[in-house]
């Protein structure tokens, strides 16, 4: 009667948002792509581009600074970014002190930072729109390797909903370019935010996993009410900085059951999304600042644990209540990533650490195939389309891979800038932001 009951509010949610536009396969709405799990049906992607050649469709400079994928829809890209005014070095001592003293010695405090939304034409790379969404003055400092336009924003087709961690969420008319409303909720992250939301049905789905504070929130994606918040299991730590995390919710559909499934430190959980209401919780190692979103196949969830040693757990995903347990299925310990998601491919389970070994597991069961160290360090998550890997370091090189269960190398690709962005698709382009470049990449003719 449940799942009866969760079918009829789906098709009452439709009937209610049809505004929202039918995705096509040129699109990619959210971070990690249509369904968040990294993989687009493009075809004819390319294979080998830049460096002296610099052979790009386009190319076009970002005013700021974010770290948010771009999303794609109806031949439009959107990425948000920040500008912000920094704070004199000889006056950010203070602050600095305190977050020293809280095992943080690499922050930059600014007085003032100003979000904005901006359009591009995805074949030309032109920018349309450049949308002021809201100022904070005297925010929060962040870590210098973070931007505080780092989570990536959603959309339905008709709304583009940007999130900024805890200085506020907002959610745009994509024709008007109008505000139709904003959000605050607030955690002290210490560090900036990282978690993108995500899209079911009529709610936004947003992890805040702060310091002082861990909850999951859902919000009316009409008017920005919120609709549910779920306490997080108690995580039990003396630090409060270790109880953060900032991991994406990845939404599932396993035996007739919606989950969206949200690690913290310390736990998986699997939430109801109509009622936020549990499903199964999983106690998993000790660790903090989970970063990697979840991955899922054949009934099993992928989590990794996150500092300062990172374990990979695979999980049933079909319990009720506390599951540690009783539906942990393998466990893997050996460059386990700290920040890229991993991906799953036919029966593979690929993932990168943050040093640059890429590692295949045989997902089913945890058995390694292989492992290969790439250059560089490593944050944005790989993506897969076109029977290709696409996994890209924090200086702009991306080596791409044959998914086999032997390494199989098809190139190395340099594009010049620093990049935390994950590479998202448009049609048949690859666009890899760098600070301050969006590249378009695509085979030309």
């Amino acid at each position: 009667m449940r799942y009866l009951f969760s079918l009829i509010m789906i098709g009452a949610a439709c009937i209610r948002f049809g505004e929202a536009a039918e995705l096509t396969p040129n699109d990619w709405p959210q971070f990690r792509g249509p369904n968040g799990n990294g993989h687009a049906t493009a075809k004819n992607l390319p294979v080998t581009w830049g460096g002296v050649l610099e052979s790009y469709a386009w190319k076009q400079s970002i005013p700021g600074r974010g770290w948010s994928s771009p999303v794609v829809i109806d031949g439009r890209i959107w990425l948000t970014t920040a500008e912000s005014v920094a704070i004199p070095e000889s006056e950010q001592a203070g602050e600095e002190r305190v977050r020293r003293e809280g095992g943080f010695s690499d922050f930059k405090a600014h007085r003032s930072v100003t979000f904005f939304a901006i359009e591009l034409d995805a074949n030309s790379g032109a920018i349309l729109r450049k949308l002021e969404l809201f100022t904070v003055d005297r925010p929060p400092s962040i870590h210098a390797t973070n931007s505080y336009a780092s989570p990536t924003p959603t959309t339905d087709g008709a709304r583009l909903y940007c999130h900024f961690g805890s200085l506020g969420t907002v959610g745009i008319d994509m024709d008007t370019g109008r505000i139709r409303w904003k959000q605050t909720l607030s955690v002290d992250d210490i560090t900036g935010s990282g978690s993108s939301p995500i899209l079911f049905g009529d709610r936004l789905i947003i992890a805040c996993d702060g310091a002082d504070e861990q909850f999951v929130a859902a919000l009316d994606k009409q008017t920005g009410a919120l609709l549910w918040r779920t306490a997080r299991p108690p995580i039990e730590v003396k630090e409060s900085f270790m109880r953060r995390a900032f991991s994406t919710p990845l939404l599932i559909d396993y035996l007739g059951r919606q989950q969206v499934i949200v690690p913290t430190a310390g736990w998986l959980v699997s939430y109801d999304p109509f009622s936020g209401a549990e499903w199964w919780r999983c106690r998993t190692a000790d660790g903090y600042s989970v970063i990697p979103q979840p991955a899922f196949y054949d009934g099993l969830v992928f989590t990794c644990s996150g500092y300062l040693k990172p374990e990979l757990w695979a999980i049933r995903a079909d319990g009720s209540g506390d599951v540690s347990e009783t539906h942990v299925a393998w466990k893997h310990t050996r460059q386990v990533p700290e920040i890229a998601s991993p991906i799953v491919v036919g029966d593979g389970l690929y993932f990168v650490s943050a040093a640059g070994v890429l590692s295949c597991l045989r997902a089913i069961d945890g058995q390694a195939r292989w492992q290969h160290r790439l250059e560089g360090s490593y944050a944005s998550s790989p993506i897969f389309a076109d029977n290709k890997l696409y996994i890209t370091n924090q200086s702009g090189l991306t080596t791409v891979v044959r998914p086999a269960p032997i390494y199989a190398e098809l190139a190395k690709n340099q594009t010049f800038g620093e990049t935390m962005a994950s590479i998202a698709i448009a049609g048949e382009s690859l666009l890899l932001r760098t600070d301050p470049v969006l590249y378009c990449i695509r085979n030309i003719h």
